[in-house]
């Protein structure tokens, strides 16, 4: 598609219809929910949800390259390799984070060796390592599950502020050629809602306040995913990534600001122990 071409409608350019938000606002509570449940039922049940998500991802993914289903089947088998050695169940013996994380790359490698597709290995990598980090933050000492909702809830936090700030306020738009409706208020409504709750979470939960402190820099990223995966629909010249959650669209629709968040909240807990002490 050339830079001249219409854009196609985007996730923003829906009717905000009052049945519609009201759609979108029950979806999203629902997602919220059963997130929540999954992380405090344990690594089992989180790791049980992630692995699906995972799955549904990489053929939303998958969809917006273009490419049959065949193809689709094994990059999706591909990833579940590196997606199994996420179980719980190989803590019993050691933790291997590093050599699932090898197994990713191994599997991208796999992937773009047998399909000629770059664009699919790198499909890999972005719908492995974002789940890989959740279950990393998940099972960390026994803060594990504070800090992976830190990771989510700030994503949660900034697409909500985000959104009332932008139909609130409106103004200057922030990216008109990726994302219509987003404008430079919403940024900043968003990173504003993410760091309140990064100072409510250390308040009442002991979320250590360097953490806290990083979260409106995490909103910032969130919102940079969430442009890029406009761009990946706009390529595609599609409206939503798929439409498997009502008023939503497709997996990748939602989680397109944890892909970037995720990645870089583990690395602040795990390579600055400082911030955790």
């Amino acid at each position: 598609m050339s830079d001249d071409a219409p854009l196609p409608p985007t996730p923003d350019a829906k009717l905000r219809t009052p049945s519609n938000l009201r759609l979108r606002m029950i979806a999203s509570v629902g997602m919220i929910v059963v997130a929540s449940v999954a992380l405090v039922l344990g690594d089992i049940a989180f790791w049980l949800l992630a692995v699906v998500i995972a799955l549904f991802m990489m053929a939303e993914w998958s969809n917006l390259h273009h490419v049959d289903a065949r193809t689709k089947r094994l990059a999706q088998m591909a990833l579940s390799v590196p997606l199994a050695t996420m179980a719980p169940a190989w803590l019993i013996i050691e933790p291997h984070d590093f050599f699932t994380l090898g197994l990713i790359g191994g599997a991208a490698f796999f992937v773009v060796i047998v399909t000629k597709l770059p664009q699919l290995a790198v499909g890999v990598v972005y719908c492995g390592v974002p789940v890989l980090a959740l279950v990393v933050l998940r099972r960390h000492d026994e803060h594990g599950l504070l800090y992976a909702f830190w990771a989510m809830a700030l994503v949660w936090a900034c697409d909500i502020g985000a959104f009332f700030a932008g139909r609130s306020i409106g103004g200057p738009k922030l990216a008109p050629r990726l994302s219509p409706n987003k404008t430079w208020a919403g940024l900043i409504g968003g990173t504003i809602a993410a760091g309140a709750l990064g100072l409510v979470l250390h308040a009442t939960a002991g979320l250590p306040l360097a953490l806290a402190l990083c979260s409106p820099v995490l909103a910032v990223l969130a919102q940079i995913g969430d442009l890029y995966e406009s761009w990946l629909k706009r390529r595609a010249g599609v409206k939503d990534s798929g439409n498997i959650l009502p008023g939503h669209g497709g997996v990748l629709d939602r989680l397109d600001g944890l892909v970037p968040v995720a990645p870089v909240a583990a690395a602040l807990v795990l390579i600055l122990p400082s911030l955790t002490a």
